[in-house]
């Protein structure tokens, strides 16, 4: 899977969200979150579609979408591809950065123990 745009993010959100959905659903759907004109969403759908993003079903009055991506599959992918191309590869930079910029909660800091123990134990 190719890295997404941030409009094929939207899209699959919307599907994520509910699917399968027709077009008009995601029309009405993207025409309320990102302010797109009915033509701008069919249009992505068709590219998605093309890159095998999304499934189409023809075989209603009206075409159905489906995602053929997984929302987790998305976000691993989208966090490997941050890494690499902001902190390469690094995910102590990765965290170092994040915690000076941020003012971490004693519940978050916990969950952070938590999640580096489990993957010491690995």
């Amino acid at each position: 899977m190719k890295e997404l745009s941030g409009a094929e993010w939207h899209v699959l959100e919307s599907l994520w969200a509910n699917s399968p959905k027709v077009g008009s659903q995601i029309a009405a759907d993207m025409e309320e979150r990102r302010g797109w004109s009915r033509s701008t969403t069919l249009t992505m759908l068709r590219r998605m579609t093309e890159k095998n993003l999304i499934s189409c079903d023809n075989s209603g009055k009206m075409k159905s979408y489906m995602p053929l991506v997984g929302r987790e599959e998305a976000v691993k992918k989208e966090t490997e591809s941050f890494l690499n191309r902001v902190y390469h590869g690094s995910v102590s930079m990765l965290l170092n950065g994040f915690v000076q910029k941020q003012k971490l909660t004693p519940q978050e800091i916990e969950e952070l123990r938590q999640i580096l123990d489990h993957a010491e134990e690995k």
